[in-house]
């Protein structure tokens, strides 16, 4: 596999050639075969699909539709109209000898991506990395693996078409093996950027030899507080966790003050009659409240009901007292990616906003808008969830870094 990173690092120099009208032109070209081109790609998706059950909660991962092909084909062109990150002078200074110094946003070189059931991943990290100047290694999962597969032929014809080297982009087998050789890739692969479970994250940020951001597994929570609208909660609840179960930004456990348990039945009512319907694991408290409601879809929550990431039509119920107890929840649960509070209490608000140690913590919204084209980013090639460089939804700026230029007239360092 050291021939295939050996020629991506090689390849990765040719960006530098293309101009940024040069690399929109491609992408929209990309963008309008995804469409032109949808049927070979959906019948690729077919056969991915066929060897998944269908109540499996990935399946929907997996799946693409025509709609979603339009819309990472949408997102694609959103990528090709924003401005360039490459070239921005972040600081300049002259020093007191004459020297006069630059600091500019460059690419990384080779960036590294795996990831699992998510075939919409491979346009989206082409689309960033090719936009930002970076070549990329790919490693999807085998359960996606002829969907990912057609998606990088499509765009090395392309690339071809337009005299680039198609090596720019690389996708390596479906197997674990061609994962360890990514994370041992050191001199090829600039930055390895893991998007999958916990497991997969946690494999990559021990095992690696080559540079991780950590992204991805998000366990979510939402806090009704005392002080939180009936109606607006129904609504963001609904939607943080039956718009798409399968993701990260996905809602997992609902945290309700005490003194509202009286409207628990009415809040959670309409994840009762979804289809599919969601199973609720709640604590006792909460459990008293609901279970004249629908007595087959509730259940006593255990102690792993709690920091469980669901991805499927499961959400816990946590009762507490006071805000602080809810931060506490938090604090010990929360996988630090999206955190919301319901509220009309503005200090409360800002209280939990300040406290919450999370990348995006809202007031009275749901954690389904944590995605890089939500955000107007175009579209996010992960979430980070670590403190160190990028956190969020990672995009064009997040996956460059800079150089110092330093110009003299023949000075010398005492």
């Amino acid at each position: 596999m050291n021939q295939q990173f050996l020629k991506t690092k090689q390849a990765s120099k040719s960006l530098a050639l293309l101009s940024d009208p040069q690399r929109n032109e491609i992408l929209l070209a990309v963008a309008d075969a995804i469409v032109s081109q949808q049927e070979r790609i959906l019948q690729a998706n077919a056969q991915d699909l066929a060897r998944m059950a269908t109540d499996n909660p990935l399946y929907d991962r997996l799946q693409l539709t025509p709609q979603r092909l339009e819309g990472i084909a949408a997102d694609m062109r959103n990528v090709a109209t924003l401005p360039s990150p490459l070239g921005h002078v972040t600081k300049q200074k002259t020093l007191p000898n004459g020297l006069r110094l630059c600091r500019i946003s460059v690419p990384f070189g080779v960036i590294g991506m795996i990831y699992e059931a998510r075939p919409n991943v491979t346009f989206d990290v082409f689309s960033l990395c090719f936009k930002s100047g970076n070549a990329c290694v790919l490693k999807g999962g085998k359960d996606a693996d002829c969907s990912n597969r057609a998606e990088v032929a499509l765009i090395h014809e392309v690339l071809q078409r337009f005299g680039v080297n198609p090596d720019v982009v690389a996708l390596l087998p479906a197997t674990h093996e061609a994962t360890a050789e990514m994370l041992n890739a050191v001199g090829y692969i600039d930055l390895c950027i893991p998007r999958g479970g916990r497991k997969l994250i946690d494999f990559v940020r021990d095992t690696a030899r080559v540079p991780v951001i950590e992204t991805g597994a998000g366990v979510v929570n939402t806090y009704f507080d005392k002080d939180g609208d009936l109606d607006m909660g129904r609504a963001i609840v609904c939607n943080a966790k039956t718009r798409r179960v399968s993701v990260c930004n996905a809602l997992d456990c609902l945290i309700i003050h005490e003194s509202r348990l009286a409207d628990l039945p009415e809040l959670v009512r309409p994840l009762l009659e979804h289809t599919p319907a969601v199973t609720l694991y709640a604590d006792e408290k909460a459990y008293a409240a609901i279970a004249s409601s629908s007595k087959a879809l509730i259940e006593h929550a255990t102690d792993n009901s709690f920091g469980t990431e669901f991805m499927d039509y499961k959400m816990a119920i946590k009762t507490v007292a006071s805000l602080d107890e809810a931060l506490a929840h938090i604090d010990r649960y929360g996988s630090g990616h999206s955190e919301a509070i319901i509220t009309a209490n503005e200090q409360t608000a800002r209280q939990f906003q300040a406290h919450v140690d999370a990348a995006c913590v809202y007031w009275n919204a749901p954690t389904s808008f944590t995605d890089g084209a939500q955000f107007g980013l175009g579209a996010e090639i992960g979430i980070s969830t670590q403190k160190l460089g990028p956190r969020g939804p990672m995009a064009l700026e997040e996956i460059t870094t800079y150089k110092w230029l330093i110009e003299g007239e023949g000075q010398t360092r005492p």
